[in-house]
């Protein structure tokens, strides 16, 4: 198997973040959106959910643009960083918390197709560099906002207290490898640790994490099989990578009452359009909202 050689030099996609971030904002390239969210707590995890008016913006370009490609060609002033052969990396253009990054194929690839080797090189490139939460919303059932392969990357610097509101119920699950579940998660999951060698450049972490990705899509019955030498697209799903583990979960839909769903709702960090969508929220319960949108959990 190949492995992609990395264009980024250790040590520099921290400054070059900043230094596009500041450039962006002097262009308004990115619309960054500073709101203090509200806390919901609802079975051991305290839920940080923010009102998003722009979140309805969003959906109107979006659908002015049904067909277009943001990523091809991409916008320049966005642009961070060569990754890979393969992959670049560019900034959010809707930046609800500081320093969002897109972790881009450079040709098309289908947001529904499978992880492959350079995508998971590409995320332990940007996860070695930034302490963070890497996710991929794995079809528009996943809350993908586009059909060109991208994954997700936002700094724990970025959030309140550092960390993810999800933390709670994962630092007592005590796990050597392979793959299990979280017995505070009601819905249909799978869960494994993350070793650190992963993330040193001069070992093949990539293919280490592949294996990893693969045996946690196995844990929830999805298929890895590939046909015609290309990935075969897997049923929807969110997967959520830090430096400590990953956390796959299969989705059955993407909204709850109109309220959309993707791979951060899942590590505790939900957004919501007005204070109607904040109240259903308050009275259903996130943790029932997230249950609602995944898939039952195996008896």
């Amino acid at each position: 198997m190949n492995h992609p050689s990395p264009l980024l030099k250790p040590g520099t996609l921290w400054p070059a973040l900043l230094g596009r971030t500041a450039h962006a904002r002097e262009r308004k390239a990115i619309l960054s959106i500073s709101t203090e969210p509200e806390v919901i707590e609802q079975g051991g995890v305290a839920f940080q959910v923010r009102v998003i008016t722009a979140l309805a913006m969003k959906s109107l370009i979006t659908a002015a643009q049904p067909n277009a490609d943001p990523f091809l060609p991409y916008d320049p002033d966005l642009f961070v960083a060569e990754l890979s052969p393969t992959h670049v990396v560019l900034l959010n253009k809707f930046n609800v918390v500081d320093h969002h990054l897109v972790i881009v194929t450079r040709s098309f690839e289908p947001q529904e197709a499978l992880l492959t080797n350079e995508d998971c090189a590409a995320l332990l490139i940007c996860l070695a560099e930034i302490d963070g939460l890497a996710f991929y919303n794995a079809g528009l059932a996943a809350g993908a906002s586009q059909h060109h392969k991208h994954l997700q990357l936002i700094p724990l610097s970025a959030l309140p207290k550092s960390q993810l509101p999800i933390e709670p119920l994962l630092r007592p699950v005590k796990m050597a490898g392979g793959t299990g579940i979280v017995p505070g998660l009601p819905f249909l999951h799978a869960y494994a640790p993350m070793d650190p060698a992963w993330l040193d450049s001069q070992k093949d972490g990539a293919s280490s994490l592949l294996d990893c990705y693969y045996s946690l899509l196995h844990a929830v019955g999805f298929s890895v099989e590939t046909t015609a030498g290309s990935p075969a697209s897997a049923a929807p799903y969110n997967l959520l990578v830090t430096r400590q583990w990953l956390l796959l979960v299969p989705r059955s839909q993407e909204f709850f009452e109109g309220i959309s769903i993707n791979a951060l709702g899942f590590a505790g960090a939900l957004l919501v359009k007005d204070a109607a969508q904040l109240a259903l929220l308050q009275t259903h319960g996130p943790m029932k909202v997230l249950q609602h949108a995944a898939l039952p959990r195996k008896a």
